[in-house]
């Protein structure tokens, strides 16, 4: 490999760094394995880290949701990471933190921001004028002068990636090369197999809601999840109650107790919908008090059937087998456990995840059981 982008002389004087990402709970399901590991090969060096919420807005009306923003509970009990920066989602709070930052006079900050690069660029040299400063950068158009400018502004830059040119290595071997690019540090795929510690009060609390609702604790479980951020890696609701149902037909199943995820802002809606619906063994879930409500029912599941999103890596997270519901357009970000997972792909390239038919799922959970799997 080639020199490593950050010296190991200024790693060695750095009494710090910020690191600055737009992260989702599928990122940090496998950039917590690489955190990890800077840790240990730099323990002198005090981690602070940038989360940057790209749904930053002035509508005062989303900032109750948008500060809840489950990833915050994950990061701070890691205890990884000296200062968090959190409070990004207003206008207003994400300029005091931006001076916040700027009176820390880091001496590296490395962003891992993969969304409208250029501005991240402009943002890490803002952060620290004077220190090192890297961010990801893209190929540019010739009078892009603007881009051109921002990237300047850079000491150093990881090339941008685009999916095809992965060659069917996960996005955790991505995340990897990254720290070896910028910090020598190599991590084999063992070590990058995810995990989540889930506090003892969250596992006692979550065994304890369930009995709230009539659950049995001897009862098989079934995790449901058809929500993700976009449309395209959304499957309908409806769908899931008829999985579940159709699931129930199946000797194996007859007597399971399916936990349906529902987004918080949806839950008035999928409870209507449940009414109507009439399904049987259906309990509705959502983590609307902490994050570790979520890997702490998933830990008590059987099985778990998701789309594309956080819960999918969370499974192989907390060691339960996963049916994932997938696109076909980003394979890096397939689950990583593959001996525990099961994926079915939408029918086209670009499809979307409804291609996908209930038919299709109840076949894969059948060929699951005979295989005794």
């Amino acid at each position: 490999m080639s020199q490593q982008l950050i010296s190991p002389e200024l790693l060695q004087k750095s009494d710090k760094i910020l690191f600055v990402a737009h992260l989702a709970l599928g990122d940090f399901t496998y950039m917590q394995n690489c955190f990890r590991a800077f840790a240990r090969v730099y323990p002198h060096i005090r981690m602070h880290l940038w989360i940057d919420e790209v749904r930053r807005t002035s509508d005062q009306s989303k900032w109750l949701h948008l500060k809840k923003y489950a990833l915050y509970d994950w990061v701070r009990t890691t205890g990884m990471f000296e200062r968090i920066y959190d409070q990004t989602y207003s206008p207003h709070l994400y300029k005091e933190s931006i001076l916040q930052a700027q009176a820390e006079n880091y001496p590296i900050v490395v962003s891992f921001a993969v969304l409208v690069r250029h501005l991240y660029a402009e943002l890490v040299r803002k952060l620290s004028p004077q220190g090192f400063v890297v961010a990801q950068k893209k190929r540019v158009r010739l009078l892009d002068i603007r881009k051109h400018l921002a990237y300047r502004k850079l000491d150093a830059f990881i090339p941008a990636y685009k999916s095809s040119e992965l060659r069917g290595e996960h996005i955790s071997a991505l995340y990897a090369s990254w720290f070896e690019q910028l910090f020598g540090i190599v991590t084999t795929a063992q070590e990058r197999f995810p995990y989540v510690e889930v506090p003892a009060l969250w596992r006692q609390r979550a065994q304890a809601d369930l009995a709230a609702q009539g659950v049995p604790g001897s009862a098989r479980l079934v995790f449901l999840n058809a929500f993700s951020k976009s449309d395209e890696r959304s499957w309908p609701l409806e769908r899931m109650f008829e999985l579940s149902q159709r699931m129930r037909q199946m000797p194996a199943w007859r007597d399971a107790r399916f936990i349906v995820n529902v987004v918080p802002e949806k839950m008035d809606q999928a409870r209507r919908m449940l009414d109507k619906s009439k399904v049987e063994n259906v309990t509705l879930f959502s983590a609307e008090e902490n994050f570790f409500q979520l890997p702490a029912v998933l830990g008590l599941c059987s099985l778990i059937i998701s789309v594309e999103t956080a819960v999918m890596h969370l499974a192989n997270a907390v060691h339960v087998p996963v049916i994932a519901l997938m696109r076909q357009t980003s394979p890096e970000w397939v689950p990583i456990d593959a001996a525990n997972s099961t994926i079915i792909s939408a029918k086209r390239r670009k499809g979307w995840i409804t291609e996908i038919e209930v038919d299709e799922v109840l076949a894969c959970v059948a060929e699951r059981q005979e295989s005794g799997a």
